[in-house]
């Protein structure tokens, strides 16, 4: 079964494995395959790979043997890798994506929150320093205290896209993420305020992980094609 898995920087597997992980290979795990505890584990969708990811290494994998599926992630006996990529950049600019929808669903966000991503695209740019991009990121949060609950979701999510250079790219992604999907939720309750709420809560929030899963699995395989050329 096809599936996304991600890496740290060096390569290797966690939970106190330690192996390499290379193109073309096919790694085993000991024992019967349990989800959360033992197997190969994987994610059907980029957007909740990113979720359980260890760094910005991204890696489409095939996953076999005794395959068990969970709501979010999926694992197997042997997991081989068909191709991986550093998604470091990807991962900052899909965290500013992310934080302009949130942003969007606010009728008048902040300014230091719409300066935040501003901010953030120019560090990538590297036309900003480390420094400069923190005091950036002291204001924002400032906005988010400042923001009324139904727009505090979108203030966080600018958070998440201008963290610190010492932060990770997934740790960014991840949190802008989340935070503009949970935007959607709240700005959905508010505009219907009488209707059954976790309805509305659950409709919301699916819509909201799909529209950024198709984002970033489209920017990862377009960098993967050009790669490829």
């Amino acid at each position: 079964m096809l599936a996304w898995h991600f890496l740290a920087e060096d390569k290797r597997l966690g939970y106190n494995d330690g192996r390499l992980v290379e193109v073309g290979q096919t790694l085993e795990c000991e024992g019967e395959p349990e989800l959360c505890s033992n197997g190969m584990h994987g994610s059907a969708r980029l957007i909740d790979a990113a979720y359980y990811a260890s760094g910005p290494i991204v890696c489409r994998v095939e996953i076999e043997g005794d395959v068990i599926e969970g709501a979010d992630k999926l694992c197997g006996r042997r997991r081989t890798v068909l191709w991986m990529l550093d998604a470091t950049q990807i991962l900052h600019e899909f965290a500013c994506a992310c934080a302009e929808d949130a942003l969007a669903l606010v009728e008048q966000p902040d300014a230091r929150s719409v300066e935040a991503i501003a901010a953030k695209r120019k560090w990538l740019m590297g036309e900003i320093t480390d420094k400069e991009l923190d005091a950036v990121w002291t204001a924002s949060w400032a906005a988010a205290q400042d923001a009324a609950w139904g727009a505090r979701a979108a203030a966080d999510a600018a958070l998440a896209a201008a963290r610190a250079a010492s932060e990770s790219a997934v740790a960014a992604a991840r949190s802008a993420a989340l935070e503009a999907a949970e935007a959607a939720v709240a700005v959905a309750l508010a505009a219907e305020r009488y209707a059954a709420r976790a309805v509305v809560r659950a409709v919301a929030w699916d819509a909201a992980r799909g529209k950024q899963n198709e984002r970033l699995t489209f920017m990862i395989m377009q960098a993967h094609e050009k790669e490829s050329e």
